[in-house]
């Protein structure tokens, strides 16, 4: 019941941002898989249905990713936006700088670059202090304060490989992600550095109470390919 509430709630946004309904149905688990997007369109994506709802005082976004886009492209590596704002959106900037923004002005962080070999990338925050962090390859870059108070907000729509903006009218060829990623999960709290090392090392760690990837549900949409990952 409760996916098939999301998925209603899902569909009535694309509808809202003027996307076209061309969902696959929903499917469960990308465990040893990987989700390939070969070029740029403004078409291709996929949807992620959040285990519970996404009302977040803090969490840690983790995911495996590699690309050969040039560092002056700008990529979306993650998109979730309800009706409104975009609650929290990942970048790489046309800089080279990575970036995430929770309705409003961004917090920018110079890391290593992403390269067509997979970097694990992840990304903590917690409202009570606004302390915000990237990590690669299991180090943690400097802490930057940003939002302290804020909660973001439920009932919106999860994207990868594609930056849902009503205002731009659709879709974005120029800011689409072009590359791979795989082991997306996400937590509703800020996990220790010993959790995000263990991560990065693929040992076990307590999973993603919003996002496991061994079985999450998602919804393809254009040309994404999932396959083994060899």
């Amino acid at each position: 019941m409760v996916v098939n509430t999301q998925r209603s709630v899902l569909l009535l946004l694309l509808s809202v941002f003027g996307f076209g309904l061309s969902l696959s149905a929903t499917q469960v688990g990308l465990e040893d898989k990987v989700l390939v997007f070969p070029y740029e369109t403004d078409f291709s994506y996929v949807a992620l249905i959040p285990q519970k709802e996404m009302a977040l005082k803090a969490f840690t976004l983790c995911m495996r990713v590699a690309t050969e886009l040039p560092e002056e492209r700008q990529i979306i590596l993650f998109a979730y936006r309800t009706a409104d704002y975009d609650e929290l959106n990942v970048w790489r900037e046309k800089d080279g700088r990575v970036s995430f923004y929770m309705s409003g002005d961004g917090s920018f962080f110079h890391l290593p670059p992403l390269t067509t070999f997979r970097t694990s990338l992840c990304l903590t925050w917690e409202s009570r202090t606004g302390l915000a962090a990237f990590w690669v390859e299991g180090k943690r870059s400097t802490y930057q304060v940003y939002k302290p108070g804020h909660t973001i907000r439920p009932k919106g729509t999860v994207l990868l490989g594609q930056d849902p903006d009503k205002h731009l009218g659709g879709l974005e060829a120029v800011q689409s992600f072009v590359g791979e990623v795989t082991d997306l999960n996400m937590w509703d709290f800020v996990l220790s550095r010993s959790m995000i090392q263990a991560w990065h090392y693929g040992h076990k760690v307590p999973k993603g109470n919003i996002f496991d990837w061994a079985t999450i549900d998602y919804e393809l949409s254009g040309n994404v390919m999932v396959v083994d990952d060899d």
